[in-house]
């Protein structure tokens, strides 16, 4: 490669089976009074008590802020930020989704810099005084956001989802434990397992894509496509779970740091807009994409079509890049994955903004890193696609 890379990671990283029964020796280290940021299913499943009752073995301190009920907005943002500051906390604790971790990821830069999580959007304002010591840990294998140094955040009054990147945004700890992903239900784990694969291939196929971040991805897209299904079909499979952890969590490192492409690009509008979840907006539009951009990344859809068919030696790189192309589309079929139409999202208000959608996708940044980058009127064009995509269509793919 020419020039330099950079490759960022927290701190330290615990993974694996019961890894979450060290929190406390990790939080002792950092503070004494944890603000826990979670949500109320991570409440009903017990994980929070069990969270404060090994810190409290180290003599550290807890409160706990279970505000996130949906994907991070800038209110779920100020309410943690207020409730850090009034109990005097010195150390932050995410468990939860991509969700949970966000919200406290911008909770630990604020509380130190101050403002409001839109100004720190393409570094106009930079968190230079430091951060709070954030722990994450994930109990789903899916957004890799334990080691990444993104936030994405919901402005409640524009309806547009921010993504904030800086270093200072990176979690101190990663605890990354697939025990506490089983009780992930099965449309948890198509949606974020599905998110994982995208991060895992934009990450491969995106123009600032390193020796590094190649590594993390060809690495993540093997242990998910072998994977995901097995988790899927049976919750319980605990070597699923914990090969779909291990993945999302290194198609987080290799994301963080050679970032996303078209699909996160044109996902967060459909986020932000229509609250679709948002490992299924990343599904709903991977395929098309994928279609669109195949011509210019043919040789590393190539790698990914070699992946799903490892037996077929002989495949050239277009024929294995179709292989990929159409193992997607099998795979958003068998986890069952609803195309925007079918999501229940109404045509006429669809059609009415997606002029906007488009807008707001390329201004994220993301569609510039993509193999082949669009022009608005072709992202226009996808949306207009995935509307209504078929998953079950079987024909040849590609230009």
């Amino acid at each position: 490669m020419e020039g330099y890379a950079f490759f960022r990671s927290p701190q330290t990283i615990a993974y694996g089976r019961n890894s979450f029964e060290t929190i406390g020796l990790e939080a002792a280290l950092k503070g004494k009074k944890a603000l826990i940021v979670s949500d109320k299913v991570i409440e009903e499943l017990g994980f929070i008590e069990k969270c404060q009752k090994l810190l409290s073995k180290v003599d550290v301190q807890s409160v706990v802020y279970t505000g996130v009920s949906t994907e991070p907005t800038d209110i779920f943002v100020g309410e943690a930020l207020s409730l850090f500051q009034k109990e005097q906390c010195d150390l932050i604790i995410s468990l939860g989704g991509g969700s949970c971790i966000d919200t406290a990821k911008a909770v630990a830069v604020l509380a130190k810099n101050g403002g409001y999580i839109g100004d720190y959007i393409g570094a106009k304002k930079v968190a230079n005084q430091g951060v709070i010591p954030h722990i994450a840990v994930p109990t789903t294998a899916g957004t890799g956001s334990e080691a990444t140094d993104v936030t994405i955040i919901t402005n409640t009054m524009t309806e547009v989802k921010m993504m904030v990147k800086q270093p200072s945004f990176m979690p101190t700890v990663a605890i990354v434990d697939p025990i506490l992903t089983v009780s992930s239900p099965q449309h948890v784990t198509s949606a974020t397992g599905i998110d994982a694969l995208s991060h895992a291939i934009e990450a491969y196929l995106s123009k600032r894509a390193h020796p590094m971040t190649d590594t993390m991805a060809l690495s993540a897209m093997n242990l998910i496509v072998n994977n995901i299904l097995p988790a899927y079909e049976d919750g319980a499979n605990i070597d699923a779970r914990e090969a779909m952890a291990l993945g999302a969590l290194q198609a987080g490192l290799a994301f963080s740091n050679a970032s996303v492409c078209l699909v996160h690009g044109m996902s967060r509008p459909i986020g932000a807009l229509f609250h679709v979840p948002h490992g299924y907006s990343n599904a709903m539009l991977l395929p098309a994409v994928l279609e669109y951009s195949k011509e210019a990344c043919m040789d590393r859809l190539a790698d990914l079509g070699r992946i799903f068919a490892p037996n077929r030696e002989m495949m050239n790189n277009e024929e294995a890049a179709n292989v990929a192309l159409l193992a997607v589309k099998n795979l958003c079929l068998k986890l069952n994955i609803p195309n925007l139409s079918e999501w229940g999202i109404d045509k006429e208000k669809f059609e009415s903004v997606v002029s906007k959608m488009a807008e707001d996708a390329l201004a994220s940044g993301s569609p510039g890193n993509n193999p082949k980058v669009p022009t608005k009127t072709e992202i226009e064009q996808l949306y207009h696609v995935c509307y209504k995509y078929d998953f079950s269509n079987e024909e040849k793919v590609g230009n």
